[in-house]
């Protein structure tokens, strides 16, 4: 791959960086959002070396030969040698190494640098959330605090979950809630599950956290919804028996929500 090519890598790759931190919301699919200022950092710098070498490149002083300062006849026996060796060795290579050796596939770096411009990859959704196991609730270390009568009381799936799996009170046992989350299709299609995929980071690292529902038959999968209920009576509440699960009331279309990839409380009116 040559030096211009090289060049022209790093500064599409920097624009694209910037495009998607400072233009979109594109970058939360993949970051949590306290990265961004690293993604701009990234694209700043990738977009200043790109710079650099093109106008180091540009600026570069030619050779003597060029001054007008004739080369000697040692120096032009040496040149000719050194033109000979260059082409035998090409010639032994194969010319589909190209002059700069590096191999074909490198090209295939400009598809990631582009696509951030042009085409964003699309966000984690069901089909990854099927896939995955549901990530375990940490334990309520303290007490859990009353519940506001706030009906139907809007909870997050993980405060759902150690509501019904830990706390002892049973506050939540009859209590109408709202939860909101994507569609996931259950094993075999036996049923559906709320979800919410959390980045700890990025989406490297993402966990899924899965509500059972019961009561109405499975919207399309990644469609996001917000789901009032009760909980669904299974196990013994309070406990880890007890099965994060809803028994639906309402179910309801919502816009994908601008933190989507954590499990609080949407931000944009539901």
């Amino acid at each position: 791959m040559r030096r211009p090519v090289q060049t022209l890598l790093l500064t599409l790759t920097g624009i694209g960086l910037l495009h998607s931190a400072l233009f979109t919301d594109t970058y939360l699919r993949y970051v949590k959002t306290g990265l961004r200022p690293v993604l701009i950092a990234s694209g700043v710098v990738l977009l200043l070396l790109g710079l650099a070498a093109a106008a180091v490149r540009d600026g570069q002083p030619h050779d003597h030969h060029q001054h007008g300062d004739e080369p000697t006849d040692a120096e032009a026996h040496a040149h000719a040698h050194a033109h000979a060796d260059t082409a035998a060795a090409a010639d032994d290579h194969g010319h589909s190494h190209g002059h700069s050796g590096a191999p074909r596939i490198a090209w295939l770096l400009f598809l990631p640098a582009i696509s951030l411009l042009f085409y964003a990859p699309p966000a984690l959704g069901a089909y990854t959330a099927a896939r995955s196991g549901t990530k375990p609730v940490t334990a309520h270390r303290t007490g859990f605090a009353p519940l506001p009568a706030t009906s139907p009381l809007p909870l997050t799936l993980t405060e759902f979950t150690q509501r019904v799996q830990q706390d002892r009170t049973r506050a939540v046992d009859g209590r109408t809630v709202r939860l909101t989350g994507f569609v996931t299709p259950a094993e075999d299609h036996d049923g559906w599950y709320l979800t919410r995929i959390i980045f700890t980071c990025c989406a490297a690292d993402s966990q899924t956290v899965k509500i059972r529902v019961y009561g109405t038959d499975a919207p399309p999968a990644n469609t996001w919804l917000a789901v009032t209920g009760t909980w669904h009576p299974r196990g013994v509440l309070g406990t880890r028996t007890a099965q994060a699960a809803l028994d639906v009331q309402n179910a309801r279309p919502i816009a994908q929500p601008v933190n989507a990839y954590t499990d609080d409380l949407p931000l944009t009116p539901s």
